[in-house]
This record gives structure tokens, sequence and C-alpha cells, in this order.
């Protein structure tokens, strides 16, 4: 590409890039950065203003200018047929073989994620696009280099949505104007392009997840987004679907908003029940009555996320659309007797949602699709494909002070250990080019690696005590990160310790957990680091 045509792509080739990467596809990013980009900015300064005024004592609370939109009588336009009944939808990476995995488990969706099950090179994003073209297209398949097993569509897979990176991310390896583009643009623009031919002839359509929306705005460019692209290529309005994940403290005041601004194209909001916890400890972070205890006892009966799941549901189900449920991070186990606690727990987790009203929830891996497939559908019944006819309006109005509550429960060193560990080995995969990790049963994703260290910050801030009375510190943090480097080391052995990133790691987790601020996200600083590398 010339500087001259404004758009210019710096990574040396990926195979397959130039067929994926079309005249076409540039064209319409270069359309889309003209006209969209530049508020981008504008849109992330107007989160630092509001969270100066929440670290100000202005604690988020509902609009009173929108009040007439959460009182107004409307619906969003409707739910394609493919996108009615999503009572299991499992997610993961965008490699190859994941998916193909996603695509044949017995789930009714595979959210296929651009944002925080992948580190983001460029070689992984090219071909985490052409992984999905070829899905789309029914051709994809894969054999295992080592094992030889192959690995190919089944007849009947599940429906794709595609989830792109959040407005905080940049593009570096594609400028505009000289200057590197949003990611969020990229993602949406090559998915849409590549596909959304072939998509409409078999009957389902371009389907998107928008990750960590904060406000009604953020929503309404979204919307401006979609309905140029409509316009541009002479689709019907409403034919871009979306469902946007309210993961944000600020973005559970303004769901009604959200609904309305994105009222032609959204189907559905879910409950991104981790990137949720953590944006409480982010946003509430000055409030030393509002610290977490023990990650682990941050579950969703906790007042302020049973709060959260009911109003998404009310607010959902009013404006006829569906609402998802959280994911389960557990995984299964080989041992039988582990198995059946996990299972136990998944069905507990899920019973829990389904009760509430949800339409249906996330899994991480194919072992849960069964559990979470029977509740849902027990549930459900065989006479509606969600349960949209649950409005709860027989509930007591939920008020801002619910979903600020605070969580009560018990802060331990082996949770913080724990916590240490997580994000350590997390950041390490994630570094190593893997941001989808099973450590210790549960399967972690940059979501609960964000919970893990920004609570040892939030502890060390407000000088938390332990249970044993040992006052959390940076002096402690540091020991037990040094400890915990240890550990890993004799776990996983000299040579992987060696040409690993687990240094790095350290020094990105230390650098983070004892900044003066909370860094906003830790794929932020970690995507620098494997710009240096790529």
């Amino acid at each position: 590409m010339s500087l001259e045509s404004e758009l210019l792509i710096l990574d040396s080739e990926v195979d397959g890039q130039q067929a994926l990467l079309s005249d076409g596809v540039k064209s319409l990013l270069k359309a889309l950065c003209g006209r969209f980009a530049a508020e981008v900015p504008q849109l992330l300064a107007n989160r630092k203003h509001k969270q100066q005024s929440i670290d100000r004592g202005e604690l988020p609370d509902f609009l009173q200018q929108t009040k007439s939109i959460r009182t107004g009588d409307w619906q969003i336009r409707g739910i394609p047929k493919d996108l009615q009944d999503r009572r299991v939808e499992i997610t993961g990476p965008v490699d190859r073989k994941m998916v193909i995995n996603g695509l044949n488990a017995n789930a009714k969706v595979f959210m296929a994620d651009f944002e925080d099950s992948l580190a983001p090179t460029w070689n992984k994003v090219i071909q985490g696009q052409i992984n999905l073209r070829d899905a789309v297209n029914g051709d994809i398949s894969y054999t295992h280099p080592e094992t030889g097993k192959h690995y190919k569509l089944d007849d009947d897979p599940a429906v794709l949505i595609c989830r792109v990176r959040g407005l905080h991310m940049l593009e570096q390896h594609v400028l505009f104007d000289g200057q590197a583009i949003p990611a969020a643009l990229f993602d949406f623009c090559v998915y849409f392009y590549n596909n959304y031919r072939k998509l409409l002839l078999k009957g389902s359509g371009p389907y998107f997840y928008i990750p960590k929306l904060e406000n009604h705005l953020e929503a309404r460019w979204w919307a401006k987004v979609f309905a140029f692209v409509e316009q541009r290529f002479c689709l019907q309005p409403g034919t871009i679907k979306c469902t946007c994940l309210i993961e944000t403290l600020p973005a559970v005041f303004e769901m009604d908003e959200i609904l309305y601004e994105l009222r032609s194209n959204i189907v559905a909001l879910n409950c991104g029940r981790w990137d949720y916890i953590f944006s409480y400890i982010k946003t509430l972070n000055t409030y030393s009555d509002r610290v977490l205890p023990d990650r682990q006892s941050v579950t969703m009966d906790k007042p302020f996320l049973s709060a959260y799941s009911r109003l998404l549901v009310k607010t959902c189900h009013k404006r006829g659309a569906l609402a998802m449920g959280g994911m389960s991070a557990l995984i299964p186990s080989h041992d039988a007797e582990t198995n059946k606690k996990v299972l136990d727990k998944v069905k507990k987790d899920k019973q829990l949602e389904a009760r509430n009203g949800h339409d249906g929830t996330w899994i991480a891996h194919p072992g849960l699709a069964d559990t979470a497939m029977a509740i849902f559908n027990e549930y459900i019944g065989e006479d509606h494909v969600n349960q949209l006819h649950i409005t709860r309006d027989v509930d007591a109005p939920i008020h801002a002070g619910e979903l600020l509550v605070p969580s009560r429960g018990e802060r331990t060193e082996t949770g913080m250990r724990l916590n240490i560990s997580i994000a350590l080995q997390y950041i390490e995969s994630w570094l190593s080019g893997n941001a989808c990790v099973p450590i210790y049963g549960l399967m972690e994703d940059a979501a609960t690696a964000e919970i893990c260290r920004a609570s040892i910050w939030q502890w060390i801030k407000h000088k938390q005590k332990l249970t044993s009375g040992v006052i959390v510190t940076r002096s402690l943090f540091k020991k037990m990160l040094f400890e915990a480097l240890a550990e890993v080391k004799e776990q996983v052995g000299v040579d992987r310790f060696t040409h690993g990133q687990y240094t790095q790691a350290a020094v990105l987790l230390e650098q983070i957990t004892l900044a003066d601020e909370l860094v906003d996200f830790l794929t932020l600083p970690g995507y620098s680091m494997l710009l240096a590398k790529d």
C-alpha cells in the first residue's frame, strides 16, 4: 500500500494475507477510518473524565438526562432465527483447531475471540481471520503435526459470532494518516468484508460481540459504523447484528440506553462477569469501603453480582433482547472425583443463571457443554427456544446502591499467593502468544488475570489485612512474587523456564501491580512487549 492512499500496512506478509486483505477490504477499512477513527480518542477521554468524577466521590448512578429512554415504550428491531436459541455458547481463541472444535461442540453458538483470548501478534490476527473465513466457507480442516489427528467441520456446526477487540486497543501494524488504527475497526472490517455474502447466503449473517463498552455514546459510535457499512453495501438496515457485553461497572447503569442506541442491530446483552468484577475494582479503586475479598469468594450469588444479573435480564426482556449469562471458567478433570465436583459447581452456577431468566450461558470447554445444555433445556422447556417470556416485572426496582454494595469475605495469604501465581503464569503465556490458558483447573483469560493483579493493587493501596493479621504491602507482594517465580520454575522445569517469558512476565506484573495509579488493562503494556518481539 502506498502512503498516498493514507492506509499503510507495516508488517511483513503472513501466508494468505494478500487474499485476506484484498483491495475491497482496504477500501472499506480506509473509509471506516476516515469517518470514525478520529472519534475514538474522545470516547476514551470521556471514560477518563467519568473516572475522575467517581474518584472525587460521585458514585455511578443511572443518568437523569436519559430517563425518558429508560421509561419509554420501545423495542429492538428483532432477532434473526439462527440467534433466537443461544442456550449454550462456547468461547475460544481463533487458532485453527479451536475454531473447528468450538463449532463442533454441543453448543448453539461459538464465539470466536480476537479479544481476551488472543495475544494479538500480527501473525495470529491474520491467521485467525483466515480461519474464520475458511470456517464460513465450510472448508476448514486441520491435521495435528505430531499426532496426525485430523479435524474437520461437522455437518451442522454452531452459529459463528466474532468478538472484536475493545476500543482501547490499537492495531499498530496498520496506519491511517500516520496513526495506528482502532483494532476494533480492523477486526470488524476484515471479518465483515470477507464473510458477509457467504453468511447471508447460508441464512445467517455478520454477527459480532462488542466488548468493554462503558456508555451509550460508545454504543452510538458502533451504531453509526454499522449503518454506514449497511448503506455502503446496499444491505437492509439491521443486517449486521451484535451482542454487547455488559462487563464494565459504568455500562450497567446505561443498559437501556445502549440497547436504544443500537436498537437496529443489537440482539442481546451478556453478563461478562469476570471483566465486570475487574471493572468494579477499577472503577471504585479509591473507595476503601468497597475492597473485594479473595477472588474465589466473589461468586454470582453475591448481592452486587446478583443485582447485575437480574437487572440485565429485566432490561433485555423488556426490550425484546436476549439476556446471556456469563462464563464458567471451570474445566473438566481427568480424575473422576474431581470432575464430579467441577460439574456440580457448573450445575449450581448455571441453575442460578437460568432461574434468574437468562436465555443462555457461556462455557470455555466442550466438556461442560452437556451439563450446561441440560440445565437450560430444563428451564427453557420444550415450548420455547429462550426465556424472553420471563419479564421479571414483579421484581422490586433495582437501585444504584444494590449494584455497588460491598462484597464481604476474607482476604487470605493463600488467596494472595494464588492471585500472584495465576497472573504470573497467565502473563507469561500471553507474552508467548497463548492468551487462553488452563491454570489450576480454571480456563484463565485476560479478564481473570486482570482480577488477580488488580485485587492485590487494591489491597496494597488500602493497606488491607490478611486473615493472618499481616498488612498487604509492596514489600510483601515483592517477596511473594519472588517465591512464586521460584515455585513456577520448579513446576515447569529449568529448560521450560529458561526458554519461556517468566522473567519478563514477573517484571510486567510487578510494574502494573506497584504502579501509583491502577493500569487500565495489562494488555496495553503487554502489547508493547509483543510488538518489541514481533
